[in-house]
């Protein structure tokens, strides 16, 4: 049964395996992560989502990131989860389905801190939920059946959350268990005018896996099989499962021709730009295009834009190019789902940016005219491409007859074009210093960069207070 074999993998799974590499990608996730969340302190979901974790108050319980407030593990990993989604700037996997597998952090770091956990022993949990997230992303897509891809997350938080509260082998398979009989999330929450939820939608069923593998640690028992069952999460929700070997696991029993598997974690992307994940090579395509236009023809020739084509591969067209509310998004959480509005910004303003979402912005009447001029096509050599690469290749017409076209197959953050620390690093602090102050921000990278030596993971949350 696949909730054994993940209960069994899980146990298994240790620090001592972990090459400098993964050890290494983990830090730079953690560090990105703990960046977005400070960047999104002010969001409105995200105040909404820690004025409720602060109805409850709990002496050692999980702490709200920025504050010094404890409350239950399962409300921290909802408001700390919300903070981490909501600028969609944190890390992202592409496969059959989709994942941003940072979401899992929330909990991890939950539940780290209330146990007591090392660093060694978070990095194993951070490494085993995105080893569980993106296999699942890899064997089925949940998306055409109308689910959200969060639907995984339950498992790979239950997972991680198990792992550091020492659980058994049979009270994780319980918590497997529990965490998929009652999670199961609606695709609604990414199709036409993108709501507040987008934002909430993993943080819940991040809580909803900590909160599943509490239980188990109790002695609940779920109903199982909960994968093959005859009503179970295969026949109902995912379709067939047929999960491959896992990170660490040998190709060949034979142990002349061994071969470990690679962790998921090395394949994951980090992003370099605050949107959808599809959209970052369309940017860089029509920033490109942009400093091509202003040498040939000048400011003049942004000004006489007659036409935009965006062509694209079919998941990212049906993820940010096909719904009519991405030519007239009224949300933030629309707008960067949004192909035209992401290249139209790119195209106007040379860069694309967190303030590219204010309201005013949105409201734009240039912003709207370009929208208006844009058009995207499915190009199925791409789609064939895809997920190897994501390529996207804008073209745009000027009224005086010129025509310019670029291609971007894997952007910047993409294994194929990785960030190197130090870009990293310069995300983190736009992201963080104003709220934390610098001297604090430059703490945090310190601590994170030496991660595996902290004998007491809750002694980050102190470095993450925002200055009022």
């Amino acid at each position: 049964m696949l909730a054994d074999r993940l209960a069994g993998y899980s146990n298994s799974l240790s620090y001592m395996r972990l090459a400098p590499e993964v050890v290494h990608e983990v830090k730079r996730r953690v560090l990105d992560s703990l960046g977005c969340a400070i960047g999104a302190w002010n969001a409105a979901p995200c105040r909404i989502a820690r004025r409720l974790a602060q109805s409850a108050k709990v002496k050692n319980g999980a702490t709200i990131m920025g504050t010094s407030h404890k409350t239950l593990p399962d409300l921290a990993t909802f408001a700390n989860g919300a903070l981490i989604r909501y600028l969609d700037f944190n890390d992202t996997y592409l496969s059959k389905e989709p994942a941003h597998p940072s979401d899992n952090l929330a909990a991890i770091l939950a539940i780290g801190e209330t146990v007591g956990a090392c660093g060694k022993q978070v990095i194993e949990a951070t490494v085993l939920a995105y080893e569980i997230q993106c296999r699942l992303c890899d064997v089925a897509a949940l998306r055409p059946r109308g689910w959200d891809h969060v639907t995984y997350g339950p498992f790979s938080s239950a997972l991680a959350v198990a792992k550091l509260l020492g659980l058994s082998k049979a009270r994780t398979v319980q918590a497997v268990n529990l965490a998929g009989v009652a999670n199961i999330a609606l695709r609604q929450t990414r199709v036409g005018d993108l709501s507040m939820w987008k934002a909430c939608a993993f943080s819940n069923a991040g809580r909803n896996g900590v909160f599943a593998a509490l239980l188990a640690q109790y002695g609940m028992i779920g109903p199982s099989p909960i994968f093959e069952g005859a009503k179970g999460f295969i026949q109902l929700v995912s379709g067939p499962l047929d999960l491959p070997k896992l990170g660490g696991e040998s190709t060949n029993k034979s142990r002349l021709r061994q071969r470990m598997i690679p962790f998921k974690i090395l394949d994951t992307y980090i992003k370099p730009r605050p949107v959808e994940y599809h959209a970052q090579t369309a940017i860089e395509a029509t920033l490109k295009i942009r400093d091509e236009v202003l040498k040939t023809e000048g400011p003049r020739g942004l000004v006489e834009i007659a036409e935009v084509e965006i062509g694209s591969y079919g998941i990212a067209i049906e993820i940010i190019g096909r719904d009519p509310e991405k030519w007239h998004p009224e949300t933030r959480e629309t707008a960067d789902h949004s192909f035209p509005y992401c290249v139209a910004i790119a195209l106007l303003d040379g860069a694309v940016t967190l303030r590219s979402f204010e309201s005013k912005r949105l409201r734009d009447p240039h912003v709207k005219e370009l929208i208006h001029k844009t058009h995207v096509v499915e190009v199925d050599d791409f789609t064939d491409r895809y997920p190897q690469s994501m390529p996207t290749r804008v073209t745009v017409r000027t009224s005086s007859g010129m025509e310019y076209v670029k291609q971007v197959d894997c952007p910047l953050g993409h294994p194929k074009s990785p960030m190197a620390d130090y870009q990293l690093e310069d995300k983190f602090l736009r992201l963080a210093a104003r709220k934390l102050g610098s001297v604090q921000a430059g703490k945090v990278i310190d601590f994170v960069w030496k991660f595996e030596t902290i004998n007491d993971v809750g002694a980050l949350m102190p470095l993450l207070r925002v200055e009022k």
